[in-house]
Parts: structure tokens; C-alpha cells; sequence
């Protein structure tokens, strides 16, 4: 055998020396995920149920009097 030592050659004395940094990256990634997760379903919460415009009958009465053409939404008549 080539050397005599233990270790392979590809493992330098710093092998495994960033594990203890990789895991609290690791740690705070999960941790902002959680954060962002938690403020789009508060976000989400706020979206309405469907974007489609009122329908017809959902008229406001003062649309209806301007459809008539008097303030009192009685439809004008002919004399």
C-alpha cells in the first residue's frame, strides 16, 4: 500500500470541518421558509373568493336612477 496512513487522499486535516456551518445554514433557510410560508397564507387570506365582476342584478340604486333617468327610481312616463 502506497503512504501507510488511514485517510484517503481526497481528505485533507479541514475534512468535515464545514458540516457544523452547513447545518445552521441549513437551519436558518428552514427557519425563513417557515416566515415566508406563514406570511403568504396571512396574504392569502385576504385575496376575495373570485375576481369575476358583481353580476347584473347586484346594481347599486344609484345606478338604477341614472338608468331611468329620476332620482326617486321611478321610471319616467310618457303623458
Amino acid at each position: 500500500a502506497a503512504g501507510g496512513t488511514n485517510q484517503p487522499s481526497d481528505q485533507g486535516q479541514e475534512f468535515g470541518s464545514s458540516g457544523p456551518i452547513a447545518l445552521i445554514l441549513i437551519i436558518v433557510l428552514f427557519v425563513a421558509v417557515a416566515f415566508l410560508i406563514r406570511s403568504m397564507t396571512r396574504h392569502l387570506k385576504k385575496v376575495p373568493a373570485s375576481f369575476d365582476p358583481p353580476e347584473e342584478g347586484a346594481e347599486t340604486p344609484a345606478e338604477d336612477s341614472a338608468d331611468t333617468g329620476t332620482a326617486d327610481g321611478r321610471e319616467k312616463q310618457d303623458h
